[in-house]
Order: C-alpha cells, then structure tokens, then sequence
C-alpha cells in the first residue's frame, strides 16, 4: 500500500499492486483447487439445511435490514460529483466520477456473472437437505441440478464495490485510501460471512467476489489515469510558448 504520493513512485506502486493482484489470484486458484469451500460449509450446515439460515444477526441484521446502507453511501457519491463535501472536495472531478461510477460498474459485473451462473448455493445441495450437487462454479454450462445464479456472492458485493476509493484517494490521500481500503474489505467480509452462515455462499463465492471488484476498480483507475495523462499532455501542447 502507498503510503506517499510521490510521483517518481508512480510505477513501483503500479508494479507492487500488480504483485498483489497476481498473487492474491493465485491463491484463489490454490483455493478452489481444495475441498475448503464444502469443509466450511459443513460447519453451518446439516442434513436439514442451516440452523442459522434465519437468524436475527445473520440474516435480519447483516441482510435483510442493512441493505439499503450501502446505496446511501452510492447516492452521496453521485450527490459529490456535483457539491462534494469532505475529502471529496481534494478530488478532481473525473476522480470523483470515477468513484461513483466505478461502485456502479463493479456491482454491475458481479450481477452480470451471477445471471449466467449455473452454480447453486450450499443449502441448495442434497447434503443440506436440497436437491442440487456439488458442481464447481468454473464449470460453465454445467447446471447441477439446482436454481443456480449463486456465483459470485451479491451480498458482499455491497462492501467490495466500494475498494473503487482507494485508487481514487491513493495518490492525494494515502491516509484515506487506507481507510477506503480497510472499510471495503471489512464490510464485505462481513456480508460474505453472514451468507456463509446462512448456506447461502460458499467462501470462493466471496472471495472472487472481493477479486473481481478489485480488478474491476483497479481496471478503471488505468483507464482514468491514462486519460487524464493524455489530456494534460495535449493540454501543454496546445499551450503557446511564452515569449521572453
């Protein structure tokens, strides 16, 4: 993680989260190699489903009565694009763009991927009390008997949509971008884990969740970034040169 906003050290940050994006998938792969996924669910679960399936914490509190939390928070973003308020106020305006639409964007991908997903959540296997085996979520068009539409996990994309704010803040704000960082990684272990509870998600589920915002917000940043090189660049171009 950044922890100043030098310009000369533009590239080694580029080239450390590119290290970190890389080794991260790996273990993501290692992950989905195991049987860890079936291990933990088989902590929650029984043959009759999943005790905690309802419970007031898991489902009540972290679901159902939640939800709305991070949609304030995207509505605030958009609210800045036009009067920004607090640190918002040090960010230019395709930065602050970007915040907003990336969590957009990021959300979008995630429910996009669950549309085309033959994967079944846990409590939908027979081992729980379903009707659905186990069929690996890579295994594209390979239905497993169940509704599907389980990989990856929605709920904990409420929180990861949001690592969109420490690309945008890294550069002007470490501090921030820690905070950014730190809170969206939190939150959506926190939803993934309620899920993971209730039978509704495997661990992968979440975890390629939390991937996927990543890439996708760290994705955006370069588009962003190379633009706005591109326009400041063309910008002293077309500046004329001062007379002395």
């Amino acid at each position: 993680m950044p922890t100043a906003a030098l310009p000369n050290s533009n590239s080694n940050n580029r080239f450390h989260l590119l290290g970190w994006t890389a080794a991260s998938l790996l273990l993501l792969l290692l992950w989905d190699a195991s049987s860890l996924d079936l291990t933990l669910a088989r902590w929650f679960g029984t043959a009759s489903g999943f005790p905690l399936e309802s419970h007031w914490l898991w489902r009540g509190l972290l679901h159902d009565d939640i939800h709305w939390l991070p949609w304030l928070v995207e509505l605030s973003l958009l609210a800045a694009l036009f009067r920004p308020f607090g640190t918002l106020r040090q960010l230019a305006l395709a930065r602050r763009l970007q915040l907003a639409l990336g969590t957009l964007v990021a959300l979008l991908v995630i429910s996009t991927l669950k549309l085309h997903s033959h994967t079944s959540c846990p409590w939908d296997l027979r081992e729980f009390g379903g009707v659905a085996t186990h069929v690996s979520h890579w295994a594209w068009g390979v239905p497993d008997g169940g509704t599907g539409g389980c990989f990856p996990a929605g709920h904990a994309s409420a929180g990861f949509a949001f690592l969109g704010g420490f690309f945008v803040f890294r550069q002007v704000l470490p501090r921030t971008a820690a905070r950014w960082l730190a809170g969206a990684l939190v939150v959506g272990f926190i939803f993934g884990l309620a899920q993971q509870v209730r039978g509704a998600h495997y661990m992968s589920h979440t975890l390629w969740t939390a991937w996927l915002c990543w890439t996708t917000a760290a994705g955006l940043d370069a588009a962003v970034s190379g633009w706005t090189r591109l326009t400041q660049s063309r910008s002293l171009a077309q500046t004329p040169a001062t007379v002395l």
